[in-house]
Parts: C-alpha cells; sequence; structure tokens
C-alpha cells in the first residue's frame, strides 16, 4: 500500500478480473465441438452419399475443398466450423465431407466415376482454397463460396442462401445485403 492510501494490488487484481469478464463475455463464449463432427465420414462414393442424402431428407451435399498446409482452411476450422450452431444447421441440412485438392485418394464422383480427390477438384475447377461447393441431390453443382469467411454469422448466412434457394435468383453478396437490412 503506498501511503496515499490507494492499494495498488487491490487495484490491479480488480482491473485483471475487470479484462477477464470482458474477455470471456459476448459472443466470444459460443459453444465449440471438435471439429470434425462438422464433416461426415468420407467413405469415397459421392454417388452413394447422394442417395444416402436423399434418404436423410438433406438439401445436397457439401464440400470442403483444403489443402493441408492452407492457413484459411485452419482459421475456418479453429474459429467458424467447430461452432455447434454451424455444426448443427449444416449437418441438419447437407452430407459434409472433405476433399484435399492434392490428395490421391480414390473416390466415386457423383456421376459412378472412379477417380481421385485430385483429380475431381481440377474437375471442379477448384484452384484455391478453402472452396465450399455447394451440390443438389442429383449432384449438380448449387453455389460455392471461395475463401474463409469473415466469421461465423456469413457462414450461416452462406448456409441458408444454399439450402433456401436463393442462390437461384441472386448472388450471394446481394443475399448478405439483404440480409443486413
Amino acid at each position: 500500500m503506498i501511503g496515499t492510501g490507494f492499494d495498488l494490488e487491490a487495484y490491479m487484481l480488480k482491473r485483471f478480473i475487470v479484462i477477464l469478464l470482458l474477455f470471456f463475455s459476448g459472443s466470444g463464449m459460443a459453444e465449440t465441438r471438435d471439429v470434425q463432427v462438422f464433416f461426415d465420414q468420407n467413405l469415397g462414393d459421392f454417388k452413394a452419399e447422394l442417395a444416402t442424402a436423399r434418404k436423410e431428407g438433406k438439401i445436397g451435399i457439401l464440400l470442403m475443398y483444403e489443402l493441408e498446409d492452407c492457413p484459411f482452411c485452419h482459421r475456418m476450422k479453429e474459429t467458424i466450423l467447430n461452432q455447434s450452431e454451424v455444426q448443427d444447421y449444416y449437418r441438419k441440412h447437407f452430407l459434409v465431407f472433405s476433399i484435399d485438392i492434392n490428395g490421391d485418394n480414390p473416390l466415386v464422383d457423383f456421376s459412378g466415376k472412379e477417380t481421385t480427390e485430385k483429380k475431381f477438384a481440377a474437375e471442379q475447377r477448384v484452384r484455391a482454397t478453402p472452396v465450399f461447393g455447394f451440390y443438389d441431390l442429383d449432384g449438380k453443382a448449387m453455389t460455392r463460396f471461395t475463401g474463409a469467411s469473415k466469421d461465423a454469422n456469413e457462414f450461416m448466412l452462406l448456409g441458408r442462401y444454399a439450402a433456401e434457394g436463393f442462390w437461384k435468383t441472386m448472388p450471394f453478396a446481394k443475399y448478405k445485403q439483404q440480409a443486413a437490412k
């Protein structure tokens, strides 16, 4: 204690507690889970997965095209795809799989053709990562989003944009503007 009656230790402790409360309050406290909960187990047969999606009442399939060392893919997984609200929404409406655009794992594409992850990604014209490709129950591309979304809210908007069919009538940028009003 300083001779003026000021308790520096108590003051610093109070400031520390306030900073902790501010840090742990608000939207930063979204419930998170292991990011693997976001993805369905990839058995490598997307034609069969279309039938599964149809049987489960899904709207379609979401593919996340990624690279192992992609910093934007990593950021999406660590800050957005691990959030329970995001996982619950996407898992309700889509089967969700990850594709390594440099991967040599064999797969069967939506038409039943045998290929590899790398070849499939090239056929889908994926050149950057991450890319989120939405496909309908016939394996036809609905819409896609290239890059990391800025936050979970934007990624949730993207999900609604695809799931509710807005991709048929307007670009995602316009949908975001209308949603912000």
